[in-house]
């Protein structure tokens, strides 16, 4: 059964704590690169703006540290929730748990006074400096979701796998609701979408022709089925909204007028994403665009030169944006995580433009 266009859904703004702002792609500016100031300004501006949720990304070689700035940040918002990223080869689960449990008392309740406002954007990471292959680095995420659930649902652990062996008392610190926060997860591999299904509440996807996001909603919930579970969807695309469609094909030009296709390709081969699968099906897109780089209606992949992941944007009036927004959600979105170059300019279109005539809030899980 898909959502109904005019149901609540979840919109989230993205902090670019991975040096991932520009006014123009692929030319770095020092006033835009990743400051504690800069970041936090991104985070205030969209609390400001109306926003329900805002993604902290993680990169170990990227950026700012995530968990030092969200602990930092959690101290100057008041209504937003946080999406915090942590990196699944960084922690020790018990150690894990703990720092969950402390981000979220810190952050402090939500507006109905029933719990916190710290979701886990969970990434399936190696050890920095280390490789493991996908499969086993999936079954390790998998473990630790598992042993984080437990532990911050405040039971006792008694916990044997492949990776982890570990007995443990209740924790005496737990979440401010008493349970574990949403886990917010994404990956297109087989071992990925196994993953997800056993072990996270929300499926995240990057941007994807309306085909393949069915596709990809049917299979994920066939997937968590056979788990005895049930999924919530997220999608995770950048943004231009503008008075009229010409003026945003316009700035989407803009933004790669000074790009070089080397420096372009430098950023992308970077990530320490580079070569897995979610980024391959954006190469993908990429490649069966036309000449203006659009894939499909108002779906433009000239991102992607310059960005490894998540490599389009949703480019119109407020009008189409609107409508492509409530097309995702008749096919079952219930989040979104949005951003546009640069953050805090784009934000503030979004708002102005785009938030007001939309039903959200922050999903409930």
């Amino acid at each position: 059964m898909t959502q109904a266009p005019d149901q609540q859904c979840e919109i989230a703004w993205f902090s670019a704590l991975c040096d991932d702002d520009y006014e123009f792609l692929g030319v770095p500016d020092p006033y835009l690169q990743s400051s504690w100031e800069h970041c936090r300004n991104i985070v205030l501006r969209a609390e400001e703006g109306g926003f329900d949720n805002i993604l902290l990304p993680s990169g170990y070689s990227l950026g700012l540290d995530t968990t030092a700035f969200a602990a930092a940040v959690a101290t100057q918002v008041r209504r937003i929730k946080l999406l915090w990223a942590t990196r699944m080869g960084e922690d020790w689960p018990p150690q894990l748990a703990r720092r969950i449990a402390t981000l979220d008392r810190i952050l402090g309740p939500n507006a109905a006074g029933t719990g916190g406002r710290l979701n886990v954007n969970i990434i399936s990471s190696d050890m920095p400096g280390e490789k493991i292959e996908s499969g086993p680095r999936y079954a390790r995420a998998t473990e630790i979701m598992k042993i984080v659930r437990t532990l911050l649902n405040g039971e006792a652990l008694d916990f044997q796998g492949d990776f982890f062996n570990l007995k443990l008392d209740p924790p005496r610190i737990t979440t401010l609701s008493g349970q574990c926060p949403a886990f917010y997860f994404g990956g297109l591999s087989h071992e990925a979408r196994e993953c997800a299904a056993e072990a996270c509440d929300v499926y995240l996807m990057w941007p994807d022709t309306m085909d393949k996001v069915r596709d990809n909603i049917a299979d994920l919930k066939a997937r968590a089925a056979k788990y005895g579970r049930t999924l919530k969807f997220g999608y995770r695309v950048h943004v231009i909204v503008r008075e009229t469609e010409d003026e945003a094909r316009a700035y989407a030009d803009r933004l790669l007028s000074k790009l070089d296709d080397e420096a372009g390709k430098a950023i992308r081969e970077k990530s320490l994403d580079a070569k897995n699968y979610g980024v391959q099906r954006q190469q993908e897109l990429r490649g069966a665009a036309d000449g203006d780089g659009f894939v499909e209606e108002n779906l433009w992949t000239g991102i992607g030169r310059a960005r490894s992941g998540c490599g389009a944007a949703i480019v119109g009036t407020p009008d189409q944006v609107l409508a492509k927004l409530r097309a995702y959600q008749a096919e079952g979105i219930e989040a979104f995580i949005l951003s546009g170059y640069p953050h805090v300019q784009e934000a503030d279109m979004f708002a102005r433009y785009v938030l007001p005539h939309i039903q959200h809030g922050p999903l409930e899980i």
